[in-house]
Protein backbone atom coordinates (compact mmCIF):
# COMPACT_ATOMS: atom_id res chain seq x y z
CA UNK A 1 0.00 0.00 0.00
CA UNK A 2 1.67 3.65 -1.13
CA UNK A 3 -0.12 6.40 0.95
CA UNK A 4 0.23 10.07 1.91
CA UNK A 5 -0.21 10.16 5.51
CA UNK A 6 -0.14 14.53 6.22
CA UNK A 7 -0.76 17.19 4.90
CA UNK A 8 -3.51 19.80 3.49
CA UNK A 9 -5.05 16.10 1.53
CA UNK A 10 -3.89 12.53 2.70
CA UNK A 11 -4.02 9.95 -0.16
CA UNK A 12 -3.66 6.41 -0.10
CA UNK A 13 -3.82 3.29 -2.51
CA UNK A 14 -5.24 0.02 -1.10
CA UNK A 15 -4.62 -3.31 -2.73
CA UNK A 16 -7.20 -3.82 -4.37
CA UNK A 17 -5.66 -0.56 -6.70
CA UNK A 18 -8.35 1.68 -4.97
CA UNK A 19 -7.23 5.24 -4.06
CA UNK A 20 -8.54 7.35 -1.51
CA UNK A 21 -7.66 10.91 -1.39
CA UNK A 22 -9.14 13.13 1.20
CA UNK A 23 -9.33 16.61 2.02
CA UNK A 24 -7.84 17.70 5.42
CA UNK A 25 -7.85 21.14 6.60
CA UNK A 26 -11.56 20.21 8.99
CA UNK A 27 -11.20 22.97 11.36
CA UNK A 28 -12.14 25.12 8.35
CA UNK A 29 -14.54 22.92 6.44
CA UNK A 30 -11.53 21.46 4.43
CA UNK A 31 -11.97 25.16 2.66
CA UNK A 32 -9.06 25.26 0.16
CA UNK A 33 -5.89 27.68 0.11
CA UNK A 34 -2.84 27.75 -1.83
CA UNK A 35 -1.43 24.82 0.24
CA UNK A 36 -4.15 22.20 -0.06
CA UNK A 37 -4.56 23.17 -4.08
CA UNK A 38 -0.90 22.65 -4.73
CA UNK A 39 -1.44 19.32 -2.27
CA UNK A 40 -3.74 18.32 -4.61
CA UNK A 41 -2.17 18.54 -7.81
CA UNK A 42 1.22 16.73 -6.39
CA UNK A 43 -1.36 14.11 -5.18
CA UNK A 44 -2.53 13.68 -8.99
CA UNK A 45 1.27 13.20 -10.03
CA UNK A 46 1.68 10.57 -7.38
CA UNK A 47 -1.42 9.01 -8.64
CA UNK A 48 -0.19 8.94 -12.16
CA UNK A 49 2.43 6.69 -11.46
CA UNK A 50 0.67 4.17 -9.22
CA UNK A 51 -2.20 3.51 -11.90
CA UNK A 52 -5.12 3.21 -9.68
CA UNK A 53 -8.54 1.19 -10.67
CA UNK A 54 -10.74 4.33 -8.87
CA UNK A 55 -10.19 7.19 -7.26
CA UNK A 56 -12.19 7.76 -4.33
CA UNK A 57 -12.39 11.88 -2.52
CA UNK A 58 -13.61 12.46 0.86
CA UNK A 59 -13.79 15.09 3.25
CA UNK A 60 -12.17 14.48 6.50
CA UNK A 61 -14.39 15.83 9.50
CA UNK A 62 -17.81 16.89 9.52
CA UNK A 63 -18.10 18.78 6.11
CA UNK A 64 -16.86 17.69 2.57
CA UNK A 65 -15.68 21.13 1.10
CA UNK A 66 -16.55 24.74 1.44
CA UNK A 67 -15.20 26.13 -1.25
CA UNK A 68 -12.33 28.62 -0.53
CA UNK A 69 -10.99 30.12 2.17
CA UNK A 70 -11.57 33.93 1.68
CA UNK A 71 -9.11 35.14 4.04
CA UNK A 72 -6.72 33.47 1.40
CA UNK A 73 -8.73 34.74 -1.61
CA UNK A 74 -8.31 37.62 -0.26
CA UNK A 75 -4.98 37.49 0.37
CA UNK A 76 -4.52 36.43 -3.51
CA UNK A 77 -6.67 39.57 -4.43
CA UNK A 78 -4.24 42.02 -3.15
CA UNK A 79 -1.76 40.26 -4.51
CA UNK A 80 0.23 41.01 -8.46
CA UNK A 81 -1.71 40.53 -11.29
CA UNK A 82 0.81 37.47 -12.25
CA UNK A 83 0.80 35.78 -9.01
CA UNK A 84 -3.56 36.26 -9.05
CA UNK A 85 -3.19 34.75 -12.38
CA UNK A 86 -1.17 31.57 -10.86
CA UNK A 87 -3.75 30.76 -8.35
CA UNK A 88 -6.68 31.03 -10.55
CA UNK A 89 -4.63 28.68 -13.22
CA UNK A 90 -3.82 26.12 -10.47
CA UNK A 91 -7.51 26.14 -8.83
CA UNK A 92 -8.88 25.49 -12.99
CA UNK A 93 -5.73 23.35 -12.86
CA UNK A 94 -7.28 21.24 -9.59
CA UNK A 95 -10.43 20.57 -10.98
CA UNK A 96 -9.94 19.82 -14.49
CA UNK A 97 -7.63 17.40 -13.85
CA UNK A 98 -9.87 15.66 -11.74
CA UNK A 99 -11.96 16.07 -14.42
CA UNK A 100 -9.99 14.51 -17.16
CA UNK A 101 -8.29 11.45 -14.94
CA UNK A 102 -8.20 8.41 -16.79
CA UNK A 103 -9.92 6.21 -14.35
CA UNK A 104 -13.30 6.28 -12.83
CA UNK A 105 -13.87 8.75 -9.82
CA UNK A 106 -15.87 8.85 -6.90
CA UNK A 107 -17.09 11.73 -4.78
CA UNK A 108 -18.37 10.75 -0.99
CA UNK A 109 -20.06 14.40 0.23
CA UNK A 110 -21.30 15.05 3.64
CA UNK A 111 -22.46 18.02 5.39
CA UNK A 112 -21.05 21.72 3.38
CA UNK A 113 -20.35 21.59 0.01
CA UNK A 114 -19.93 24.94 -1.27
CA UNK A 115 -18.43 26.61 -4.30
CA UNK A 116 -15.21 24.82 -5.73
CA UNK A 117 -16.20 21.77 -3.25
CA UNK A 118 -19.35 21.74 -6.01
CA UNK A 119 -16.57 21.80 -8.73
CA UNK A 120 -14.81 18.81 -6.86
CA UNK A 121 -18.53 16.91 -6.88
CA UNK A 122 -18.95 17.52 -10.90
CA UNK A 123 -15.90 17.18 -11.72
CA UNK A 124 -16.08 13.48 -10.53
CA UNK A 125 -17.72 10.33 -12.78
CA UNK A 126 -20.34 9.32 -9.56
CA UNK A 127 -21.39 11.36 -6.54
CA UNK A 128 -22.84 10.10 -3.79
CA UNK A 129 -24.31 12.35 -0.55
CA UNK A 130 -25.02 11.56 2.72
CA UNK A 131 -28.96 12.99 3.44
CA UNK A 132 -26.81 16.17 5.84
CA UNK A 133 -25.39 17.61 2.97
CA UNK A 134 -25.90 20.94 1.72
CA UNK A 135 -24.72 22.77 -1.54
CA UNK A 136 -24.10 26.25 -3.07
CA UNK A 137 -22.47 27.29 -5.89
CA UNK A 138 -21.84 30.51 -4.00
CA UNK A 139 -18.98 32.27 -5.81
CA UNK A 140 -21.11 35.51 -6.69
CA UNK A 141 -22.17 36.10 -3.13
CA UNK A 142 -18.91 37.76 -2.33
CA UNK A 143 -18.46 39.18 -5.87
CA UNK A 144 -16.22 36.63 -7.50
CA UNK A 145 -17.30 34.17 -10.52
CA UNK A 146 -16.95 30.37 -10.75
CA UNK A 147 -16.47 30.70 -13.96
CA UNK A 148 -13.42 27.97 -14.21
CA UNK A 149 -16.39 25.45 -12.79
CA UNK A 150 -19.17 26.29 -14.85
CA UNK A 151 -18.02 23.99 -17.45
CA UNK A 152 -17.91 20.97 -15.31
CA UNK A 153 -21.31 22.43 -13.64
CA UNK A 154 -23.06 22.11 -16.86
CA UNK A 155 -21.78 18.54 -17.69
CA UNK A 156 -23.43 17.61 -14.45
CA UNK A 157 -26.48 19.92 -13.82
CA UNK A 158 -27.21 21.33 -17.46
CA UNK A 159 -27.28 24.63 -18.38
CA UNK A 160 -30.93 25.80 -16.94
CA UNK A 161 -29.85 24.40 -13.55
CA UNK A 162 -26.71 26.33 -13.42
CA UNK A 163 -28.59 29.78 -14.85
CA UNK A 164 -30.68 29.45 -11.09
CA UNK A 165 -28.11 28.31 -8.68
CA UNK A 166 -24.33 29.67 -10.13
CA UNK A 167 -26.78 33.10 -10.34
CA UNK A 168 -28.49 33.38 -6.76
CA UNK A 169 -26.07 31.38 -4.59
CA UNK A 170 -28.80 30.31 -2.74
CA UNK A 171 -28.36 26.69 -0.79
CA UNK A 172 -29.51 23.75 -1.96
CA UNK A 173 -30.06 20.08 0.26
CA UNK A 174 -29.49 16.39 -0.94
CA UNK A 175 -32.38 15.67 -1.87
CA UNK A 176 -32.75 18.74 -4.40
CA UNK A 177 -28.59 18.13 -5.59
CA UNK A 178 -30.00 14.57 -6.48
CA UNK A 179 -32.55 15.97 -7.98
CA UNK A 180 -31.22 18.38 -10.26
CA UNK A 181 -28.40 15.46 -11.22
CA UNK A 182 -25.36 16.77 -8.98
CA UNK A 183 -25.54 13.66 -7.06
CA UNK A 184 -26.42 10.36 -7.71
CA UNK A 185 -27.97 9.28 -4.79
CA UNK A 186 -28.74 10.03 -1.41
CA UNK A 187 -27.74 7.83 2.04
CA UNK A 188 -28.14 7.82 5.98
CA UNK A 189 -24.96 9.72 6.62
CA UNK A 190 -23.84 6.35 8.31
CA UNK A 191 -24.06 4.85 5.10
CA UNK A 192 -22.17 6.76 3.25
CA UNK A 193 -18.84 4.66 3.32
CA UNK A 194 -20.89 1.64 2.50
CA UNK A 195 -22.12 3.28 -0.21
CA UNK A 196 -18.60 4.11 -1.47
CA UNK A 197 -17.72 0.98 -1.42
CA UNK A 198 -20.72 -0.75 -3.45
CA UNK A 199 -20.16 1.61 -6.29
CA UNK A 200 -16.11 1.20 -5.88
CA UNK A 201 -17.39 -2.73 -6.04
CA UNK A 202 -19.14 -2.20 -9.60
CA UNK A 203 -16.22 -0.43 -11.05
CA UNK A 204 -13.96 -2.98 -10.01
CA UNK A 205 -15.81 -5.75 -11.63
CA UNK A 206 -15.71 -3.33 -15.16
CA UNK A 207 -12.51 -3.91 -17.31
CA UNK A 208 -10.24 -1.24 -16.77
CA UNK A 209 -9.42 -0.34 -20.40
CA UNK A 210 -12.56 -0.45 -21.52
CA UNK A 211 -13.56 1.87 -18.55
CA UNK A 212 -11.07 4.33 -19.19
CA UNK A 213 -12.27 4.13 -23.55
CA UNK A 214 -15.40 4.94 -22.15
CA UNK A 215 -14.76 7.76 -20.18
CA UNK A 216 -12.24 9.48 -22.77
CA UNK A 217 -15.40 9.00 -25.32
CA UNK A 218 -18.39 10.66 -23.17
CA UNK A 219 -15.85 13.57 -22.54
CA UNK A 220 -15.37 14.30 -26.24
CA UNK A 221 -18.52 15.64 -25.99
CA UNK A 222 -18.80 17.25 -22.46
CA UNK A 223 -18.50 21.16 -22.13
CA UNK A 224 -15.47 20.71 -20.00
CA UNK A 225 -13.81 19.16 -22.79
CA UNK A 226 -11.80 22.66 -23.67
CA UNK A 227 -8.92 23.47 -25.77
CA UNK A 228 -6.22 25.23 -24.41
CA UNK A 229 -7.48 29.11 -25.34
CA UNK A 230 -10.83 28.23 -24.24
CA UNK A 231 -9.28 26.93 -20.74
CA UNK A 232 -6.78 29.80 -20.61
CA UNK A 233 -9.36 32.62 -21.08
CA UNK A 234 -11.64 30.89 -18.09
CA UNK A 235 -8.60 31.10 -15.77
CA UNK A 236 -7.92 34.89 -17.21
CA UNK A 237 -11.66 35.70 -16.77
CA UNK A 238 -11.75 34.49 -13.16
CA UNK A 239 -8.59 36.37 -11.93
CA UNK A 240 -9.66 39.29 -13.45
CA UNK A 241 -12.80 39.28 -11.53
CA UNK A 242 -11.22 38.41 -8.09
CA UNK A 243 -8.81 41.72 -8.34
CA UNK A 244 -12.19 43.80 -9.11
CA UNK A 245 -13.93 46.40 -7.12
CA UNK A 246 -16.63 44.11 -6.51
CA UNK A 247 -14.59 41.24 -5.22
CA UNK A 248 -12.73 43.43 -3.02
CA UNK A 249 -16.53 45.20 -1.65
CA UNK A 250 -17.66 41.31 -1.54
CA UNK A 251 -14.93 39.68 0.03
CA UNK A 252 -14.40 42.95 2.59
CA UNK A 253 -18.05 42.28 3.58
CA UNK A 254 -17.53 38.71 4.56
CA UNK A 255 -14.83 38.77 6.17
CA UNK A 256 -16.23 41.97 8.51
CA UNK A 257 -19.60 40.26 9.00
CA UNK A 258 -21.44 42.49 7.33
CA UNK A 259 -24.10 43.20 3.78
CA UNK A 260 -22.30 44.20 0.79
CA UNK A 261 -23.20 47.73 -0.63
CA UNK A 262 -25.45 45.64 -3.02
CA UNK A 263 -27.75 43.59 -0.57
CA UNK A 264 -30.89 45.15 0.40
CA UNK A 265 -31.36 46.65 3.60
CA UNK A 266 -33.59 44.48 5.78
CA UNK A 267 -37.00 45.21 5.90
CA UNK A 268 -38.07 45.92 9.82
CA UNK A 269 -41.44 44.67 11.29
Amino acid sequence: MSDGTSGPVLWRVDERGVARVTLNRPEVYNAYNGELIAALLATYDALATKNPRAVVITGQGKNFQAGADVGWLNSVRQSSPAENLRASRMTAEAVQRLNLLPVPTVALVQGACFGGGTGIVAACDIAIAADNATFSIAEVRVGVAGTIIIPQLNDAIGLRQVRRYALTGERFDAKEAHRIGLVHEVVPLAELAAAGERIVGHLLASGPEAVAQTKICAMRSAWSHLDDAAFSALIESHSARRQSAEAAEGLGAFLEKRPPRWAPAKVKG
